[in-house]
């Protein structure tokens, strides 16, 4: 499962012309569901969207939560984020989910976010979405749940820290 998670003022999902989901401060999410993930990755994930510090505190600095300031999440299924440009110049999209299934997942994460009292929002799987943001900061940071179940090696600072 892949996230790309943008910090943002606002965002909002629109279908046919109609704003079908929208936010004010938090986080836009973006979810693709790929063949080999269970609902323990789309668990997994929810908690660790959850738990960010990617908002500024007093100082300036990174320490502040989806909950400590009062964020929402909206979220939007993106099956290209499973896309393998490895080959030519069309991407195989064969690493993402039958739609029946990612619906599913998708749905665990949402479900599992508004179990951790989060408001969210969501697009509307298998439409065509016109999404509008404005992106806070940029802050952009790219979950993979595969990534988050490998141990960390060493202490270079990659990733993100428990602190």
């Amino acid at each position: 499962m892949r996230a790309c998670i943008q910090r943002v003022r606002w965002a909002r999902v629109r279908v046919a012309g109609n704003v079908v989901g929208e936010i004010g401060k938090g986080l836009l999410v973006l979810l693709g569901v790929s063949v080999r993930d269970e609902d323990s990755e789309a668990v997994l994930l929810a908690q660790k969207t959850a738990d960010l510090r990617i908002f500024e505190g007093h100082e300036g600095k990174m320490n502040l939560g989806l909950a400590d300031v009062g964020g929402a999440v909206l979220v939007v299924s993106q099956f290209t984020l499973l896309a393998d440009c490895r080959k030519g110049r069309r991407p195989s999209f064969t690493a993402a989910a039958s739609p029946e299934r990612a619906e599913r997942l998708y749905r665990v994460y949402v479900d599992a976010l508004r179990g951790l009292g989060l408001p969210t929002a969501e697009g509307r799987f298998r439409q065509h979405m016109e999404l509008e943001l404005l992106n806070d900061g940029p802050v952009t940071i790219l979950l993979d749940s595969e990534e988050l179940r490998r141990p960390r090696r060493g202490s270079s600072g990659a990733g993100c820290d428990e602190s």
